[in-house]
Order: structure tokens, then C-alpha cells, then sequence
């Protein structure tokens, strides 16, 4: 895998290709200061990859990463950047990774684990999605916390999900991320998709098998590939029974 580092910090990025040395089958083909470097490093050896500051002068990263977007192929983007706040914007251009400065090496080598997985096809089709095409319709993928980082996970993937406290989360068959979003905001967005069972949860139309009893009058969900679904509260109960006949 090709990549370009896009920093105007020398020592982040003689870290970055530092650390990127010692993972299989990458090769660091390029660097630039800043955004009209890159551009012009980018025409010279066409990477897979560009790891890509966001706070430069000048064009900033994200503005960046929007304009190679326009180029056929364009390359897969992933962020680093000392400041968190951008990480909504950031996975709005469809960046693959976002990394928090000073990067972590289990952090960047998890990234890039997840791109080598990726054909150069598959790359360039989530490397070129645009704004357009997000703002058609519900998002496809969201941005999540992980113990990797934040990352994208593909709303197919979510069983359900559900609130605790101040806390959202996704559930999935790799296990739960973290949101940053409210349970009623993914309710608006994706009311197509998910129905609510309880106050605190979400569940998946494709994956709902059906109601099992808990007790003596307690509900749970049965989702396909989950050993165990979300609670149903009395209040849910009628509408899910209503949802299930008509799918059925």
C-alpha cells in the first residue's frame, strides 16, 4: 500500500513514516507541508493512501481530502490531528481513520490492518462517495469510539442499539461502540430502518426474528445473530406485535 504524509510538522511526520516502517507491505512514496504540496505530490505518485493533518495553513486537511475526492481514482484518506473536534467533519469527507496526535502505534497499525483488508476498488468507491450522495438519505455508515479509536461502522451491521445513561451505543457482531449522538436522532434519521422497543433502544428491521418472553411478564427482542435482545417495554409491546405481523 502506497502512502503520502500530508503534515506541516516535520517531526509528526518523520514519526508517522517512522511507525509506518514497521507494518507489512506499506511503503511511504511521498511527503508534503502542506495542502498545494500534496496536491502536487499526489499527481507525481499517485498514492493509496494519505495520512493527513487537518490544521495546516492554507487549505486545511478537510478541504483537501474533499478536492482529491474529485480525482478518478481517488485515494483512500485516513486523519490525524491533535484536536478531537473534527471528527464529525472529518468522516463527512468519508475519511477510512482518524487518529488523535501523538499516534499510537497499535492505533495506526489497527488502521491500516483494516485498509489492507480493503481491494484498491473497494478503496476508491469509499474514498469517492460524496456530500451529495450522503445527504440523500440516511448515512450508510457511523462514526464510532472504539478501543482502536473512532472509525467508521456500516449501519447494516448495527442490531440494535441502545441508551445508558448519558451513553449510546451500537451493537454489532464484533461487539459495541460508542456514539456521539442521541438515541432520538438516530430514531428520526433512520426510522425506515429501526424501530424503538423500549425508552433506551433502537432495534434493526432486518435482523428482528420476533418477541420471546422473559418471566412471568416481561419481553425481549429476538435478532438474528444475537444470543440476547434488548428488553420491550409494555408501552412498545403493541406497535412491535403490529411491525412483526406486517413484515411477516
Amino acid at each position: 500500500m502506497r502512502v503520502l504524509l500530508v503534515d506541516d510538522e516535520p517531526l509528526a511526520r518523520q514519526r508517522a513514516a517512522r511507525l509506518l516502517a514497521e507494518l507489512d507491505d506499506i511503503v511511504v512514496v511521498g511527503e508534503a507541508a502542506n495542502a498545494e504540496q500534496a496536491l502536487s505530490e499526489f499527481e507525481r505518485c499517485r498514492p493509496d493512501v494519505l495520512l493527513l493533518d487537518i490544521s495546516m495553513p492554507g487549505m486545511s486537511g478537510i478541504e483537501l481530502a474533499k478536492r482529491l475526492g474529485e480525482y478518478e481514482p481517488a485515494p483512500a484518506v485516513v486523519f490525524c490531528t491533535a484536536y478531537d473536534e473534527y471528527a464529525v467533519a472529518a468522516f463527512e469527507t468519508h475519511a477510512l481513520g482518524y487518529l488523535l496526535k501523538p499516534i499510537q502505534r497499535d492505533k495506526l497499525a489497527a488502521v491500516f490492518s483494516r485498509l489492507s483488508r480493503l481491494n484498491q476498488a473497494q478503496l476508491s468507491a469509499l474514498a469517492t462517495m460524496t456530500a451529495e450522495d450522503h445527504d440523500r438519505g440516511p448515512r450508510q455508515q457511523l462514526c464510532v469510539n472504539s478501543a482502536q479509536g473512532m472509525s467508521l461502522l456500516p449501519v447494516s451491521a448495527v442490531r440494535y442499539f441502545y441508551a445508558d445513561n448519558k451513553y449510546v451505543s451500537a451493537v454489532h457482531p464484533e461487539g459495541e461502540s460508542l456514539l456521539d449522538e442521541s438515541l432520538k436522532e438516530l430514531e428520526d434519521e433512520f426510522s425506515e430502518q429501526f424501530v424503538r422497543v423500549h425508552r433506551n433502544a433502537l432495534v434493526s428491521l432486518a435482523y428482528l426474528q420476533g418477541i420471546e418472553r422473559v418471566g412471568v411478564a416481561a419481553y425481549r427482542v429476538r435478532l438474528h445473530g444475537m444470543a440476547e435482545g434488548p428488553q420491550i417495554s409494555r408501552r412498545h409491546l403493541p406497535a412491535l406485535r403490529a411491525r412483526l405481523n406486517k413484515k411477516s
